[in-house]
């Protein structure tokens, strides 16, 4: 073939989240509006386009990758080659090369299904009408689902379902929004409903079981649910009972907004994220005689909302009629259950039946956790719909880096060059599941990132068994990590700080961090830039009587805090007199660990005003106390400023017992408790700022996922002058440590001259 004249030939190498998204259709549908030859293909890195064609052409095809990519597509790099024409004809779209070196393509979430999807799936005219499956490129599983990249059926829990003529014809037509969407499938090809392992009508008798009650595992995208009419106390009832969960909340799924608005208040950034592509649960302010049961949320004003995420979940809220209860299946603390084998083991026990299918989940993958605040989304537990989307680094990773998080609320996160790739929520390693799927998620997220890691970040605890695991690995070099440090550096991690920026002023809230000087941290002042940390302040320190078993029992913490001050602590006293000198003698004895953990602080004041005595789970009486928080007050007790660095938060303890003698409304001590806090935080954080000559704070740890806390910090810091950081894609809880372990743990491995 004769060249025309001008005629220019391009490879363009594309990365980022690339593939599964509809990015090779884009590009064939751009290639031939522009009139240009080549191909495009996947390959383990990502996306390869070679064209060829006028000028100006290509440079428009190279411009678009980058500005006009698929919505569910993120373009991290195109890079450049050109390369000798060869006069081919036409564009198509080459098989994928698996064997393509360098570094793995990114995988994305699991998506909601989009608005054709569900046009199709309530149309009586379309073939996918009703299909619990349906899902095209722009929508569906995809994490879960995923085995190895390339992204292509083959390497997907899919490749056993032959598709038919129908499916078949769709995927291979470059013009059909299926082109090469790996999960197609239709009623005559795809996965099969089944109830307690039959097919016939299966959604139909699980809505009319549900209906009268009945509790149901319901296999979604990630792993099993639980599921049981919200409004029914006896069924909601009975499913705690059976879960062995007391108190902690129940997520709800309802259809669609308007039925969450029937639940809970919501604002325009709350109504974005629940119909949204990701659709989290959604914590809000719940409604007045919200028709749900009493066991469904006790002890709090919230509701935690999500609309489907499936179009098994949108058929069975529709048809139902009613919210659901949908919680993670699984007892307790353990891992929510993926597998059919595993599933029928472990929840057979807790429920009455089974409302599954015949598509493996090869990832468990939990439901996803906000707030929303001051125009936000505040990350709670990150796990489906957002992971392992990657958090863009401003330093460089030298040398590859696994961080293994710390003990609870765990994740774990590879690093190279400039990209973190954070794992879905593990939980907590306290139990030998747990612990599996821990070294399952290090095992899976390395063979799809492509990260070989040459450094392991660690905790400093010597008994959190991530830190056992790092310190294992003998093929790794490890870098211990302080705790709040951590937290500080994830922070400053999302806002891409780099090597040589900083420092910062971290306040760093949380229930237990080991400390540099072998005791329990948790309500610091930093001074923190990615490869250090100093500490320039903190709450005042008080005994931890018992070690754990004062997180467990909260009015261990009020005992110490009141004996320390010499405070009579009244009814509270009363309540455990059996055991309250006891306590008080262990919280004074020299051998006892001593705290400045600003959650522990919540916890004294939460069992002094009478919100728990005892927890159930991790954070509850923080939490609660949270909730009882007069909106209406505006006062706060007053503290003294800092001196030497350390926040006398005497005052607070001793406002709170002066308080309740009086006869003051609980909810008004609670509010100015907070208030306190807050004030005395912004105070003694400006004044170090200024000492130290920093211009930023950092806000992090699980404290200040209590949004009246955090705001008040916030606002106070910002009205000081300060730039403030906070967390917008990690939890601000333990959730985010792995990601400022890479963070600082890349600043100190990194050579010289790297950012």
């Amino acid at each position: 073939m004769t060249l025309a004249a001008g005629t220019v030939r391009a490879r363009l190498a594309v990365t980022g989240i690339v593939q599964g998204v509809g990015f090779r259709p884009f590009v064939h549908a751009l290639a031939h509006n522009l009139g240009l030859a080549g191909f495009v293909g996947n390959d383990a890195a990502g996306v390869v386009v070679e064209v060829e064609g006028p000028p100006a052409a290509v440079d428009a095809l190279a411009t678009a990758l980058r500005e006009g990519a698929p919505a569910l597509a993120t373009v991290e790099t195109v890079v450049r080659e050109d390369r000798a024409p060869t006069g081919r004809d036409g564009f198509t779209i080459a098989r994928s090369d698996p064997a393509a070196p360098g570094p793995r393509t990114l995988v994305p979430p699991d998506t909601a299904p989009c608005a054709d999807c569900l046009a199709e799936l309530t149309d009586p005219a379309d073939r996918r009408y009703r299909h619990p499956f349906v899902n095209c490129t722009n929508c569906g599983p995809r994490l879960s689902i995923i085995g190895d990249v390339p992204y292509d059926r083959a390497t997907t829990t899919m490749a056993g379902f032959a598709m038919c003529p129908a499916c078949a014809a769709e995927y291979h037509d470059p013009a059909d929004r299926r082109f090469h969407a790996q999960p197609v499938c239709c009623p005559d090809c795809g996965p099969r409903l089944r109830l307690d392992g039959t097919t016939d009508d299966a959604l139909g008798r699980a809505v009319r079981r549900l209906a009268a009650g009945e509790i149901l595992a319901v296999k979604g995208l990630g792993g099993h649910h639980l599921a049981v009419r919200a409004d029914d106390e006896a069924a909601v009832a009975r499913l705690r009972a059976a879960k062995h969960r007391e108190d902690k909340p129940f997520a709800l799924l309802v259809a669609d907004l308007a039925a969450a608005e029937r639940l809970v208040h919501t604002d325009a950034v709350a109504r974005d994220v629940l119909a949204g592509r990701r659709r989290p649960i959604v914590l809000r302010p719940r409604r007045s005689g919200a028709p749900v049961a009493a066991s469904v949320a006790p002890h709090t004003r919230e509701l935690g909302v999500m609309l489907p995420a499936t179009p098994l979940h949108h058929l069975l809220a529709a048809d139902l009629g009613h919210p659901l209860v949908l919680t993670s299946g699984n007892v307790s603390d353990e891992p929510i259950a993926h597998r059919d084998d595993d599933a029928a083991t472990r929840l057979a026990p807790l429920v009455d039946g089974f409302l599954g299918h015949d598509r493996a989940i090869r990832t468990r993958v939990d439901d996803s956790v906000v707030r929303t605040a001051r125009g936000r989304v505040v990350p709670v537990r990150r796990a489906r719909g957002y992971a392992p989307e990657p958090v863009p680094l401003g330093v460089t990773v030298g040398r590859p880096v696994l961080a293994c998080g710390a003990e609870q609320k765990v994740t774990i996160t590879l690093a190279s060059g400039r990209r973190a790739v954070v794992s879905s929520h593990i939980g907590d390693l306290e139990n030998l599941a747990t612990l599996r799927a821990f070294l399952d998620a290090i095992d899976h997220l390395g063979r799809l990132s492509g990260i070989t890691p040459e450094v392991v970040a660690h905790d400093l605890h010597p008994q959190y068994r991530s830190t056992a695991y790092a310190l294992d690995r003998d093929d790794l070099e490890p870098v211990g990590v302080q705790h709040h440090h951590a937290h500080v550096a994830a922070c400053l991690a999302e806002h891409g700080w780099g090597r040589d920026d900083g420092p910062v002023l971290g306040v760093a809230f949380d229930g237990t961090g080991w400390g540099t000087d072998g005791t329990v941290w948790g309500g610091e002042l930093l001074l923190a830039s990615l490869r250090e940390s100093r500490r320039v302040g903190h709450l005042r320190t008080v005994g931890l009587p018992g070690g754990a078993a004062a997180v467990r029992e909260p009015w261990r913490m009020a005992a110490a805090w009141c004996a320390a001050l010499g405070l009579d602590a009244g009814a509270l006293a009363r309540r455990h007199a059996q055991r309250w000198e006891p306590v008080v003698a262990l919280a004074r004895a020299p051998s006892t660990l001593v705290t400045s953990s600003a959650g522990r602080l919540f916890d004294a004041v939460a069992a002094l005003l009478g919100v728990r005595d005892t927890t159930t789970h991790e954070g509850q009486a923080a939490v609660e106390l949270e909730q009882w928080v007069d909106p209406d007050e505006r006062s706060a007790y007053p503290v003294p400023a800092a001196r030497a660095g350390v926040l006398a938060v005497d005052a607070l303890i001793a406002g709170v017992v002066e308080d309740l003698r009086a006869g003051i409304d609980p909810g008004r001590i609670a509010a100015r408790f907070h208030h306190g806090l807050a004030d005395a935080t912004v105070a003694a954080a400006a004044a170090a700022a200024q000492e130290h000559g920093v211009g930023t704070a950092a806000l992090s740890g699980g404290v200040f996922v209590n949004l009246v806390l955090l705001e008040r910090v916030r606002a106070g810091l910002e009205a000081a002058g300060l730039r403030v950081l906070v967390h917008e894609r990690v939890p601000c809880t333990d959730g985010g440590i792995s990601l400022g372990q890479v963070a600082v743990a890349a600043s100190r491995t990194s050579p010289e001259g790297e950012r």
